[in-house]
């Protein structure tokens, strides 16, 4: 083989692809997991199983960020030898702008809701409390 055709990949050249290759093992056992990741979930849910609904939410996300993993894996056929490192590349890029998003959202929306209605707690507070002289429990028919 001469150094012109070796150069540009001709001639027996063959590419050699390191990366994922599907195979109905890998899509059942994706399956399988991602059943079991929504299963949980649900039964957690509809057995009332934390008494606190934050636990539950806090739980559930742990369990959805799991199963992104897996769709990713399993389904997506991502991982770092896939397209050489760009597509999880791509992937880390996206989580960093949605991160730097939803945290500069909820940022503006904490600072507006501050700053812009600084006296609704104060005045919140005043309306809820009843006229002198009057027992709670009874109301003013007067016109």
């Amino acid at each position: 083989m001469s150094d012109h055709a070796h150069a540009h990949g001709d001639h027996g050249h063959h590419d050699h692809d390191d990366g994922y290759h599907a195979t109905t093992k890998g899509y059942v056992v994706g399956f399988i997991l991602s059943v079991i990741l929504t299963a949980i979930p649900f039964w957690l849910v509809m057995g009332n199983v934390f008494e606190n609904s934050n636990t539950t939410a806090f739980v559930i996300l742990g369990f959805a960020a799991v199963q992104i993993v897996v769709h990713m894996i399993y389904f997506l056929h991502m991982n770092g030898k896939v397209e050489g490192g760009w597509s999880m590349l791509a992937l880390m890029f996206t989580v960093v702008v949605v991160i730097i998003m939803l945290a500069g959202s909820i940022w503006v929306m904490y600072h507006l809701n501050h700053n812009m209605m600084p006296g609704m707690k104060h005045d919140a507070a005043h309306s809820l409390t009843l006229p002198a002289g009057e027992p709670a429990g009874q109301m003013s028919h007067k016109q």
